[in-house]
């Protein structure tokens, strides 16, 4: 009698769910705070901190390997501190301010300290160096050179424009 009915699927349009209100998560603030207790992790975040980088800079800059970098990206940009983006075969990098107020204040407090450490600013004049020069590091020659950006803000919903 109801054989018919088993086989029925529903499907919402995705009109529909954008129009549908949604309850706002906090930011989760131990997320930030694992994402920045990593001294590779903060290496990363004073490299992009106002421009946006490939990532084969961060492999050459930090000595590190890709893998291990690609790692780090990844959980900062599950912290969502960072955000990616692609431009042919190469992967850019740049900082993503938390909408949540306590976090940002965190991440540039955090940001304005890591520029006073000696290493730091050690990692900051090798950028200079190399995306003022691109010869001087082997697997960045073909690579665009960083742009330098603001702190982007993450794009606002539909709901949060209303």
């Amino acid at each position: 009698m109801y054989s018919g009915y088993a086989a029925l699927l529903i499907s919402v349009k995705p009109y529909i769910m954008d129009s549908m209100p949604r309850k706002k998560k906090p930011f989760p603030l131990d997320l930030l705070f694992r994402a920045l207790a990593d001294r590779t992790r903060l290496r990363l975040l004073n490299l992009i901190a106002d421009k946006e980088i490939c990532v084969c800079y961060f492999v050459e800059i930090l000595s590190t390997s890709q893998p291990k970098i690609s790692r780090h990206l990844a959980y900062l940009r599950r912290a969502g501190i960072v955000a990616a983006r692609r431009q042919g075969r190469w992967m850019h990098y740049r900082l993503l301010a938390p909408r949540d107020a306590v976090a940002s204040a965190i991440l540039k407090e955090t940001l304005a300290h890591l520029r006073q450490i000696p290493e730091m600013q050690g990692d900051l004049s090798k950028l200079e160096t190399s995306c003022c020069n691109p010869d001087s590091f082997e697997a960045s020659r073909q690579v665009p050179q960083p742009l330098i950006l603001p702190i982007a803000m993450p794009q606002q919903r539909t709901e949060d424009r209303n």
